[in-house]
Order: structure tokens, then C-alpha cells, then sequence
């Protein structure tokens, strides 16, 4: 049996695990703020053929197909390293909450995407295949990424923030005033049933207040502080 590997840095993992959080966060904001000039339900025909042949079309792009993704997969790195960070825990965290938390994370992610890509797949059509423009078509698909995003994802970003404030609360890594904000925050998005535009930051604006304090909690981590290590036999 070959000697077990040292594991990594507790410390390092941890301000990782901060990072891609708060990388999510502002990279969510910013494609939703890039998709905030998309045409209402009420927009005329020709405002809606006027805007996707325009310039602005390519705002919608960015956000489907570049900033989106980005920010999707920076919260599965936030997820899974936040799992390790909580395994190093001397707390004893309940299994059954712990995943729930991967499933809602992991469903979240997924509504996400698929909200994007309905919010976006008009834009990009015209953009790469010089499609023809069907006005009724680009008015119901931003709608329908609307309805993924603030019915279904921020339902699943909701047990996220529950699980993880009880996570965080029974692991010692949140402080309790934050644990019970968490819970008013997850309360709000279950419950909350419109698709005012600020609403889409409540979920990264808890995530980032939530970021910053594990930063700071991994700065006070002692830098030998390792992860269990992992062998070969």
C-alpha cells in the first residue's frame, strides 16, 4: 500500500470556495441585467423586429451563450467545495439536509440554464442563421425563461438557502443572525409570486453577504490545516 497523499489546504479550498460563490453571484447579475432590454410582452411587431435586427441583439447573446454558462458552472465549483468545507466540520450535519442541498443546487443550475437559453434563443437564431423574425414567438420564449427563472429556479434556490443556513447553523461555519436571515430570504423566494425584475436579486445578494463571511471565516483558518488525505492501495 503506497503512503497516503497529504490533502490540501483547508484554508485554500475554503477562500476558493468564497470566490466562485461571489463569482456566481455578479456573473448571475450581470446576465440578467444584460437580458433586462429584452421587449416586453407588450411590445409592438415592428418594435420587436426593430430590436433583433439591431445592435442590442447581441446584448442577448452575450448573456445565453458566454456570461451564463460562466456563472452556472462557478456555482457547481461553489456547491462541491462548500460540501468539502462543511465535511471538515467536527459537527455532525444531517445527511438528509446535506442532500437536499446538492439536489436543489444541482436543479437550480439546470433552470438556470434552461431560462437562459429561452431568453436568448431568438437572439442568438437571428444572430448565427439569420432567421426569420416571428414576433409572437420572440414575445413567448423571453416569457417563458421569466417562468423558469423566478417560478421553478428560485423555488430550488430557495431550499438551497434553507438547507444551507441549516447546514451552516449546525456546522458552525454561519453566525446565527445570518442563519435566521437565511431562513426569511429562503421564505421569500418559495413564497413570492411575481415577476418583478428585483426580485431576480434577492438570491445573489444573500449569496454574496454569504460569500463574505465564509472569506472571512477561511482567513482564520491556520494554513496547516488539511483536508483528510487520500491514498492508493
Amino acid at each position: 500500500m503506497e503512503s497516503a497523499e497529504r490533502g490540501r489546504s483547508v484554508r485554500h479550498v475554503m477562500t476558493l470556495t468564497a470566490y466562485v460563490g461571489g463569482i456566481h453571484a455578479l456573473l448571475f447579475l450581470l446576465s440578467y441585467w444584460l437580458l433586462s432590454d429584452l421587449p416586453g410582452a407588450n411590445a409592438s411587431d415592428a418594435q420587436i423586429t426593430e430590436f433583433y435586427k439591431s445592435d442590442q441583439r447581441w446584448r442577448i447573446v452575450l448573456a445565453g451563450l458566454y456570461v451564463g454558462p460562466f456563472a452556472g458552472l462557478a456555482f457547481v465549483w461553489f456547491l462541491v467545495a462548500l460540501r468539502m468545507w462543511v465535511d471538515t466540520s467536527a459537527r455532525r450535519v444531517n445527511l438528509l439536509v446535506s442532500n437536499i442541498q446538492l439536489v436543489a443546487g444541482i436543479v437550480y443550475v439546470a433552470l438556470f440554464f434552461a431560462a437562459l437559453g429561452a431568453s436568448s434563443v431568438v437572439a442568438a437564431s437571428v444572430e448565427f442563421s439569420d432567421a426569420k423574425i416571428n414576433p409572437d414567438t420572440a414575445r413567448q420564449f423571453p416569457q417563458y425563461g421569466d417562468t423558469l427563472l423566478f417560478v421553478f429556479s428560485f423555488r430550488m434556490a430557495a431550499m438551497f438557502v434553507f438547507t444551507t443556513s441549516a447546514i451552516g447553523r449546525a456546522s458552525g461555519i454561519l453566525p446565527r443572525p445570518f442563519v435566521w436571515s437565511g431562513y426569511a430570504v429562503g421564505l421569500f423566494l418559495l413564497l413570492s409570486a411575481g415577476f418583478q425584475g428585483w426580485f431576480a436579486l434577492v438570491f445573489p445578494l444573500w449569496l454574496l453577504a454569504l460569500t463574505g463571511i465564509l472569506f472571512i471565516r477561511a482567513r482564520r483558518i491556520a494554513p496547516e490545516v488539511r483536508l483528510p488525505a487520500t491514498g492508493r492501495h
